[in-house]
């Protein structure tokens, strides 16, 4: 059971605000209004956080931006997913080849969370999902098989169909190809758009039966390669394709978004190229490949 801290939330709510909005400046009436807080309530949070200096007071006119120990905080946290900072700048060249989309996630804990994004589509870094069937899949296609085992026994977020020995096809293909092709359909998106920040336990039960019936049977987005026809087009809403950190473990999942039908050949060469992509940055991060 999972108790929750409203004061708490309202903390991480306002700061959420500040760092979706970078560089810019607020009042307490506009920040009262916009996280729709009494401004008491506004006024004694951004009084506590600029004298722990995670916002700065500017006093003519009086505003609040965010504080050095911002920085500080995102400096520390950064050494932890040092292979994500490596992923940013060669995210940003993929993007640019195919002016799309890309992102690096990982897990951490019990949540699956984005760390970095580039190109045009507008991801929200932080956001977080939970890591249960029917989410997180690509995040454990190229660890271990124990790892996977552990995953699948996992309590389903929602109500998922599991076809196992379909599940263990799609294990055995990413890994002979290195990447993964998703077709998500518009259900599938709703059910991430649902789950972001929200953790499976906190949903009603039934909410998640509602919820179950948006997806499909698990796997079946994910095509094989006997699916793919060089010269037809396929409905394709990414690709992925895994890092490894020193141990030889999955560590990040990199995503290159398409969100169009291309051909079979087509899907091929980016998925080489995403591959190319997340292999420069395991060696780049001091990684080495995984041998499952």
């Amino acid at each position: 059971m999972t108790r929750r801290s409203p004061p708490t939330e309202r903390v991480v709510r306002l700061l959420d605000f500040f760092a979706s909005h970078p560089g810019r400046r607020f009042g307490l009436s506009e920040l009262a209004r916009e996280l729709d807080l009494a401004k008491p309530t506004c006024l004694g949070i951004v009084t506590e956080l600029a004298d722990g200096g995670y916002l700065v007071r500017d006093p003519s006119p009086v505003t609040y931006r965010l504080g050095p120990a911002m920085v500080a905080a995102g400096r520390v946290a950064g050494e932890g997913f040092g292979a994500s900072e490596v992923a940013r700048r060669h995210l940003e060249d993929l993007s640019k080849r195919y002016g799309a989309t890309c992102t690096a996630s990982a897990v951490v804990g019990d949540r699956i969370l984005m760390l970095q994004s580039a190109g045009p589509g507008r991801v929200k870094l932080g956001e977080t999902y939970p890591f249960a069937p029917p989410v997180g899949l690509m995040y454990v296609l190229w660890d271990s098989d124990a790892a996977f085992d552990a995953w699948l026994a996992k309590p389903p977020a929602v109500p998922v169909r599991l076809d196992e020995a379909h599940l263990r096809r799609v294990v055995a293909e990413c890994r002979e190809h290195g990447y993964l092709v998703e077709s998500l359909t518009s259900a599938g998106r709703r059910l991430y758009a649902l789950m972001a920040g929200v953790g499976a336990e906190e949903l009603p039960p039934e909410v998640r039966g509602l919820v179950g019936e948006l997806v499909s049977s698990l796997g079946e987005r994910v095509y094989l390669g006997a699916d793919l026809e060089p010269r037809l087009k396929h409905a394709v809403s990414l690709l992925a394709a895994p890092t490894f950190d020193a141990s030889g473990r999955q560590e990040l999942v990199l995503t290159l978004s398409v969100g169009e039908p291309i051909t079979g050949a087509e899907i091929a060469r980016r998925g080489a190229a995403l591959v190319a992509t997340a292999d420069a940055v395991t060696a780049e991060s001091g990684g080495r490949h995984s041998r499952v």
